[in-house]
This record gives structure tokens, C-alpha cells and sequence, in this order.
């Protein structure tokens, strides 16, 4: 009986849990300095960090030197767009409060989404922001 339950019912419901779902933001479950990364889409992701606007900006610049060409670059609206051979990538710090900002990167590579570059820029400028 237990096993008919588990066909019938359980199996069915979690493939359409995740057909409904598939869009939603996936949790990552990585976290440096008490800041969770969760990708929003299929080229970006996020996560809200207690560093100052400042240091995440100038981290973000510098590992953006570092990493590429810098094609754009607006310290008021806290964004750059980095290019990087066959990768691009855009930058967007938001504030949320006045010790919370929100670290935001999408990239992409021959137009694709490149969900591994974002992670690996998000945990850069973080590690540069000490």
C-alpha cells in the first residue's frame, strides 16, 4: 500500500512541484560572511552583504580591472559592465539600507546565459571586500 502511495501520489506531485516552480530563485547554499548567493534567473546572481557601498564598489572595481575591460562604469547608480574576452558581465550594487547592500551580477558568454562566471565574480569582489 505504501508503495502505490508513493507512486501515485508522491513522484507525480514532486515532478509537478518542479515544472510549476522552475523559475524560481534556486538557493545555492553558499554563503561567505554571513551572505547567502541565490541565483534570480539563468545568468545572475544576488545577495544582500553588510559591507558599505564604498568598499563593494571599489572591490568591484578592481576585480573588474583585474578580470577584463571595463566598458561602463556609473558610481551614482552603482553599476559597471565588464567585458572579458568571449564574457560580459554587469555589475549593479543597490542599497538596501545604510549598512545592507544588495550585490547583484549578471553575465553572459556568446550571448548564453554564464550563471558560473556571475557566482565566481559575486564571490570575488565579496572576498575583496573584506
Amino acid at each position: 500500500m505504501r508503495k502505490n502511495f508513493c507512486l501515485y501520489f508522491f513522484i507525480p506531485g514532486l515532478i509537478m512541484l518542479f515544472s510549476i516552480y522552475g523559475c524560481a530563485p534556486l538557493l545555492l547554499g553558499m554563503a561567505v560572511g554571513g551572505v547567502g548567493i541565490y541565483s534570480v534567473s539563468k545568468d545572475t546572481a544576488q545577495g544582500d552583504a553588510d559591507k558599505s557601498f564604498d568598499s563593494l564598489w571599489r572591490s568591484a572595481l578592481t576585480v573588474s580591472k583585474i578580470r577584463g575591460k571595463i566598458k561602463q562604469e556609473n558610481y551614482s547608480q552603482g553599476y559597471i559592465e565588464l567585458e572579458t574576452g568571449s564574457n560580459r558581465a554587469w555589475i549593479k550594487i543597490i542599497r538596501l539600507t545604510r549598512v545592507t547592500n544588495r550585490l547583484k551580477i549578471s553575465a553572459r558568454k556568446y550571448h548564453l546565459p554564464n550563471l558560473k562566471f556571475a557566482q565566481e565574480l559575486f564571490m570575488k569582489i565579496l572576498e575583496e571586500a573584506g
